[in-house]
């Protein structure tokens, strides 16, 4: 056999620290031309800090980097650019009121005596864009107007408008549906055929004994694991690393039969969304987990934000206990007893330079307001108990949520419902980004409080997901429910073949 190529990238003894945070405690890692190395580790691990010492945007504070054998200062981002690094980041980086052509050649336009050629950087792009298997992007369209499966193939296109040999995928596949990632994983086998290295980051482990070649394992800043075999280390032992225990089973016990109550909580009748989804009857009772089952662009979202308010339906109205909710009014919603978890929850679901205190209490300020004062000191104690609770970390009421991970501030976000005794809680992505022990506390979380007498809607991309935690499950195709059971009599085969192929029942 061939010996393996010297590593294009060499980490040795990376160190990271932030003020009360060690983030990297002497990694080290790897990378060859051509492979695909993985990274993987909860959130809060380390992943993150990596990945940005890689980039330029961090320089460590010890160990050392090589470049295909020499050692190498990435001081900057533009330092990582011209060695041949390209990253994209999971929080795309693209500024939404430019066009596509105009964000794939942000920072490298071509140019000449002082001015840009606008005709060749749509050229260009067109052309990545058919690469990456989406020729129906215009380059002229600003990126704003795209959905989040469309932003992620313009970060990806800018990311080879360089002369890439290394390139870094956070989470590229989350905003994706299964036909996208197929597509995604052609292009890096593309790349990788090419000599490219890559690392890639996921939460989702059946991607990684699918696309990996090898793997290494961030656990509290440290690599407790390197140099496994993507294919056929065994899931049992990658979460064992991971976490530091065992999990087997991530969902919680389903009841044997869900109790329902005589009126649904919630009713949707005859709702639509010209474009969107046609015609949805839906009932929700207290205490029961509906899921949403369907691929990106079936209308799951816009169903959850229509129910909220967030968008006007054209036909149709919603009840809650009966009554009436204002059409297109999210004030309405949330006075009636509603709550939503949206799928970007960094752009639509929190105040990311804002406390922790701040963003749990913000929908139920007037329970601590008197003559147009807040009682700080009574809203902070109010937010706290629910996040000791739901054992948010760091326990520290008054840190930015930013700095928190992603399994912590949707955390947060369910605090904030909480604390807002919500009837009905709608839940868009709510474990999108979120590694796996966190996941298994956010799905007893939910089941909780489906026990408690909460109404849940779940939308989630991951139909394992919604199998294993719903009661009952709608599965959509082209904004159509096509199928309703109870999820115990379903499976995943059964639910692609409806997504794909099914027609109405």
């Amino acid at each position: 056999m061939a010996s393996a190529p010297p590593p294009i990238l060499t980490l040795t003894g990376i160190t990271k620290s932030f003020p009360g945070v060690r983030a990297l405690d002497g990694v080290d890692l790897d990378v060859l031309p051509g492979e695909v190395h993985c990274l993987l580790g909860q959130n809060g691990a380390g992943k993150s800090t990596l990945i940005k010492v890689i980039s330029g945007a961090h320089r460590p504070d010890e160990g050392e980097i090589a470049w295909n054998g020499e050692q190498v200062q990435l001081s900057a981002p533009t330092a990582a650019m011209n060695l041949g690094i390209a990253t994209i980041y999971q929080e795309l980086d693209l500024v939404e009121h430019l066009s596509v052509a105009e964000n794939v050649h942000l920072g490298n336009e071509n140019a000449r005596a002082g001015f840009v050629r606008r005709a060749a950087a749509r050229e260009t792009t067109a052309a990545l864009l058919a690469r990456l298997g989406h020729p129906e992007i215009s380059p002229d369209r600003i990126v704003a107007t795209l959905p989040a499966a469309g932003q992620q193939i313009v970060s990806m296109a800018r990311a080879l408008s360089h002369e890439v040999k290394l390139i870094v995928m956070d989470e590229p596949s989350a905003v994706l549906d299964s036909d996208e990632v197929d597509n995604l994983f052609r292009i890096v086998a593309d790349l990788t055929a090419d000599g490219v290295a890559v690392v890639y980051i996921s939460h989702r482990l059946e991607e990684i004994r699918r696309i990996g070649d090898r793997v290494t394992v961030l656990k509290d800043g440290r690599a407790v694991a390197r140099n496994l075999p993507a294919a056929s280390t065994p899931t049992r032992e990658v979460v064992a690393l991971m976490t530091g225990r065992d999990t087997e089973q991530v969902f919680p016990d389903r009841p044997a039969e869900a109790p329902r109550a005589a009126e649904p909580v919630l009713r949707a009748e005859g709702l639509s969304r010209k474009g969107e989804f046609e015609t949805l009857d839906l009932d929700i009772y207290p205490g029961e987990i509906v899921g949403l089952a369907g691929l990106v662009g079936s209308g799951r979202s816009e169903i959850l934000e229509t129910i909220y308010g967030a968008r006007r339906p054209d036909t149709g109205s919603v009840q809650v206990e009966g009554r009436p909710l204002r059409p297109g009014s999210v004030t309405a919603a949330v006075r009636a007893g509603l709550g939503l978890a949206p799928e970007e929850r960094k752009a639509q679901g929190l105040f990311l330079i804002d406390s922790v205190t701040r963003n749990v209490s913000i929908s139920s300020l007037f329970r601590f307001a008197r003559a147009g004062w807040i009682d700080r000191a009574k809203e902070r104690s109010a937010a706290r108990g629910y996040t000791k609770e739901l054992s948010l970390r760091p326990d520290n009421p008054d840190v930015q949520i930013r700095t928190l991970s992603g399994g912590n501030q949707q955390k947060a976000v369910l605090a904030r419902w909480l604390l807002r005794e919500c009837k009905v809680l709608l839940l868009d992505e709510p474990t999108r980004g979120v590694d796996v022990g966190a996941r298994a506390e956010l799905y007893a979380l939910i089941r909780r409080l489906a026990d408690d007498g909460v109404a849940v809607l779940l939308v989630s991309s991951e139909i394992p997901e919604v199998l294993g935690l719903a009661d009952r499950v709608l599965v959509l195709r082209e904004g159509t429910v096509v199928h309703t059971a109870p999820a115990r009599e379903l499976d995943e085969h059964r639910v692609l073949d409806l997504v794909m192929e099914g027609s109405p029942a």
